[in-house]
């Protein structure tokens, strides 16, 4: 007979999957930049967020990635 374990690695203190203590935490209130949300946001609506230059700028990187 055999015996599965789980292949999850576990928390050497809590002895719990290490997934459960690995998630982001939330930003907290005081981090978030409401006036560059606000700029961005503004931006997209009016339809000039994307630019060809971060168009570029993001092709250029992806290219980069995939090398």
């Amino acid at each position: 007979m055999y015996r599965y374990l789980p292949t999850c690695p576990r928390n050497p203190v809590h002895n719990r999957p290490a997934w459960l203590f690995n998630t982001p935490q939330e930003p907290r209130a005081d981090e978030i930049r409401i006036d560059l949300v606000e700029r961005v946001r503004r931006e997209i609506a009016e339809g000039t967020y994307e630019t060809e230059e971060k168009w570029e700028a993001a092709l250029a990187g992806l290219a980069r990635d995939l090398e």
